[in-house]
């Protein structure tokens, strides 16, 4: 097993909203994928290619999780019995152009040179959803696909694409109830900072809506946006600005869009609806660059849950710095247990219950 360094440092995080620990900081390498062993409350699922974001599939029961690495993957879990199942890679995958939806897609995604991203779903019948989701690779785009769950086994249909701007880099995608979509134009592509240093203004929003062509939003410029998630009614944009430790809200229904933001104690990742009409965040806790900085650095995550009117915000739960996963970037409630994604090869399972 590879051992953790020694050099451990503190950071003391104050929360506003809601309590969280003091933050440890260590500079280490992650375990190996063989130690998939249950720890500090967690229980893994391991194997998996970077299940970056996460999300509940309707009320199936099932989880959604990205493959963040090409080539790309989609993974469908079972919580009940914690087990996973692949998408693309499977014999109820397909490729089907929809020229009509999509007409400037030049043609099917190349499976061997593309990931998966951030997800966004939509249930538009029973059992069966419109999924976007942002990728990288070949070319920068919110692929589209049919996840139809009403069968004996899961079927995925590539529909189509929307084209991005290929020098950037876009890393969330919430849809909208007329097909378009929301997403986060975080950063150009070959930038090469953030790895808890401040960073400036990298990015901002990008709409779309069928027919029309990629617009960004005047008045949402951010410090490496990241997660994005819209409310029901579509009046509010709720952004994770990973540079900046900050969660905002932009209101769609002012001119200029009016924003409010907030600061958190972590490095927020993907933002998401939870069933219980609060927003969950996730992310590695943040601790000053000059106490721990770089790819080596471990500083322990935390779930955040957030109260989408007043931004206050309740920690769930997390890890310390010497939990196998770190890189945390996505955490999604079933009944009284929160799943967590991560940049790493694993998500994991917490328990809410005393």
């Amino acid at each position: 097993m590879i051992t953790l360094q020694r050099l451990i440092l503190l950071a003391v995080v104050v929360v506003t909203g809601g309590a969280a620990p003091a933050v440890v900081a260590q500079n280490a390498n992650v375990a190996p994928s063989s130690d998939c062993r249950d720890e500090q409350g967690l229980t893994y699922i391991c194997g998996l290619s970077v299940p970056e974001d996460i999300l509940a599939v309707g009320t199936t029961g099932f989880l959604l999780a990205s493959g963040h690495r090409a080539p790309g993957h989609l993974y469908l879990i079972d919580p009940a019995a914690r087990t996973q199942s692949e998408l693309i890679h499977s014999a109820g995958f397909t490729l089907q152009h929809d020229t009509r939806a999509y007409p400037d897609c030049p043609g099917p995604v190349n499976l061997e040179a593309f990931d998966t991203h951030g997800l966004s779903l939509a249930e538009t019948s029973p059992r069966h959803f419109s999924l976007y989701t942002t990728s990288h690779g070949e070319r920068e785009a919110i692929e589209i696909y049919d996840l139809d769950l009403r069968g004996a086994t899961p079927a995925l249909t590539w529909k189509g694409c929307v084209l991005l701007q290929q020098d950037s880099y876009h890393n969330s995608v919430a849809r909208l109830a007329d097909g378009g979509f929301v997403t986060t134009r975080m950063r150009d592509k070959d930038f090469s900072g953030g790895r808890g240093a401040p960073v400036g203004i990298t990015g901002h929003l990008i709409e779309w809506h069928p027919g029309g062509e990629p617009q960004p939003l005047a008045g949402t410029e951010m410090s490496l946006p990241n997660g994005i998630d819209v409310s029901r009614d579509e009046r509010y944009i709720y952004v994770a600005a990973i540079g900046s430790q900050e969660l905002v809200r932009f209101d769609r229904r002012t001119t200029p869009m009016t924003k409010r933001a907030v600061s958190v104690p972590i490095r927020p990742d993907n933002i998401h609806w939870a069933s219980n009409g609060k927003l969950l965040t996730a992310g590695p806790n943040y601790v000053a660059p000059a106490v721990c900085t770089g790819a080596g650095c471990a500083t322990g995550w935390s779930v955040l849950e957030v109260d989408p009117e007043t931004l206050t915000f309740t920690r769930l739960g997390g890890a310390d710095q010497t939990a196998a996963m770190q890189a945390v970037s996505s955490a999604m409630r079933v009944g009284e247990d929160i799943w967590v994604g991560s940049n790493d090869d694993r998500v994991a399972v917490f328990s809410l219950r005393p």
